[in-house]
């Protein structure tokens, strides 16, 4: 493990390290010169996932998760990270955070596998919280279920977090994940038309759009589902496992659709199969870049 990153533990026993170092770091526009954004995600522990690769505490290690995020940081074509206050606190301890975008994650109450999963409350970062600390925009989980009295619950959550952080002209992403309740438990489902309803749910929550982004699972039918709104859409990841040349190959096709603006990667990246993080965010960028160039 490396001096740097095990510096976290003793700076940890001052809190007012935390607020020195998020003053301290160096912003940048969000979106660059290109209008692309690729960001890699690492909020998914708060919501007790921690699965990765098929090692089921493959995120439990926390200073090893850091050690991954800080090399994915470092590589070319990464804008930044989404994570919730702990992470984001971490990587600005270590200087990590410079002159790149960062994106507070807002709800992670609904925890994996509870009963209670998709009532996502907002436990995480507010709207307030994510200015003070000046970081660059929220980000929210809807995850969309008829029979599911929780959904409400947090479409009506995830429409306050977009005109608060709208008030402060801060961007929203929501992230649109269509689920079903099969046998008791919550499946996720990739059916286009499904999907082309929850963008369209998404897409009028809050009393304004002007800053919402849409976060969506590439899947077949793509073309369709972008043409559901005129918002910007960011790629999400997941843990591909074995079929990650296929998650490859599908990021690439929908990277050439207009409104697909980048991706937000998270354990795709950090864990990958062959344990490379720099070179799999360097494909990953490869797959952003080559929008550009088109």
């Amino acid at each position: 493990m490396s001096r740097d990153v095990e510096r976290v533990l003793e700076l940890r026993t001052r809190p007012g390290a935390v607020r020195d170092a998020l003053a301290r770091r160096v912003r940048r526009p969000f979106l660059g010169p290109n209008g692309t954004l690729f960001l890699v995600a690492a909020d998914h522990p708060a919501r007790g996932v921690l699965a990765a690769g098929g090692d089921p505490l493959a995120m439990a290690d926390r200073l090893e998760l850091v050690r991954r995020l800080v090399v994915a940081l470092s590589r070319p074509g990464v804008d930044g990270v989404l994570a919730t206050a702990d992470v984001v606190e971490d990587l600005a301890l270590l200087g990590a955070l410079d002159d790149r975008v960062v994106i507070g994650s807002m709800n992670r109450g609904g925890l994996a596998g509870a009963s209670f999963e998709l009532d996502d409350r907002f436990t995480g970062y507010t709207a307030e919280a994510i200015a003070e600390a000046g970081l660059d925009g929220g980000k929210m989980l809807l995850r969309i279920a008829d029979d599911d009295p929780g959904t409400l619950r947090t479409l009506e959550g995830c429409a306050r977090a977009i005109d608060a952080l709208a008030a402060r002209h801060l961007p929203a992403m929501v992230e649109v994940f269509p689920v079903r309740l099969e046998d008791g438990r919550l499946k996720a489902t990739h059916d286009a038309a499904y999907l082309v309803r929850s963008v369209a749910i998404a897409s009028g929550l809050g009393s304004t759009s002007a800053f919402t982004w849409l976060k969506l699972p590439a899947v077949d039918e793509m073309e369709r589902i972008a043409r559901g709104t005129t918002l910007p859409i960011l790629l999400l990841g997941g843990d591909p496992g074995a079929d990650a040349p296929a998650t490859y190959a599908r990021w690439a096709v929908a990277m050439r659709l207009p409104q697909v603006r980048g991706l937000v990667v998270g354990r795709a990246l950090l864990y990958p199969p062959d344990g490379d993080v720099a070179a799999a965010v360097d494909a990953a960028a490869a797959l952003v870049s080559r929008k550009v160039a088109a």
